[in-house]
């Protein structure tokens, strides 16, 4: 899904010469922290409501500082994008851009919203989180693991650490009941980080079976 499929037209923008008060005002009626900044629908930048809290209810938004155009995506961009510059700039807003002009925003509620979507979180199935060493992580086993026990991989995201070279491996499968998926994966010594799903035991039976684990190793 691209970010224009996204765009939201009912956020209003701010331009040079609207005054401080008057943001401040269109932020608490829609609920947001941020507003983009236009001067002949070409995009400026966007504000933050902490700037404005800072200044005086008179004061131009074109005599404070707005940020650059690092805060926006292109109109072509994956919605993925918008998500990682939403949480790198910390703003509850996106300004979705063409050649310059701003075509619109997309608010951070609707990118969790198709974040969810897009991975599946409301089809059934449970959720399994993993770790490993970079150099051993194998997709080919992880599935091989999941398929042994009767049941598919429907969603697979990977995060590997720069610093500790530890991959998170994120998965979900295709049915609730995961308790023999978390045997399995426990006893290729794949570390089970956490899990929602139906399980037939308890974390504490999980946690001794780790330590137990752990002992023999010694």
């Amino acid at each position: 899904m691209l970010t224009r499929d996204l765009i939201s037209n009912s956020i209003p923008y701010l331009h040079k010469e609207d005054k401080v008060y008057h943001a401040l005002q269109l932020m608490n009626d829609y609920h947001i922290m941020h507003l983009p900044v236009v001067e002949n629908e070409t995009y400026l930048g966007i504000i933050s409501e902490e700037i404005l809290l800072q200044s005086d209810d008179d004061t131009l938004v074109s005599q404070l500082p707005i940020t650059d155009d690092t805060t926006s995506v292109q109109a072509n961009d994956h919605f993925l994008k918008a998500i990682q510059t939403a949480v790198v700039n910390k703003i509850s807003i996106v300004p979705v851009v063409q050649d310059k002009q701003l075509l619109g925003i997309v608010t951070y509620n609707d990118l969790l919203r198709n974040a969810s979507n897009f991975l599946s979180l409301n089809e059934p199935g449970a959720l399994i989180v993993l770790e490993t060493e970079n150099k051993d992580y194998s997709f080919n086993e992880i599935n091989r693991i999941v398929e042994s026990n009767d049941a598919q991989i429907s969603q697979l995201n990977t995060f590997t650490d720069p610093e500790t070279g530890v991959t998170q491996v994120t998965i979900r499968v295709s049915k609730m009941e995961v308790s023999d998926i978390i045997s399995t994966f426990q006893r290729y010594e794949y570390n089970v980080k956490y899990y929602f799903g139906e399980e037939l035991y308890e974390n504490e039976l999980r946690t001794n079976f780790d330590n137990l684990m752990n002992y023999l190793k010694i």
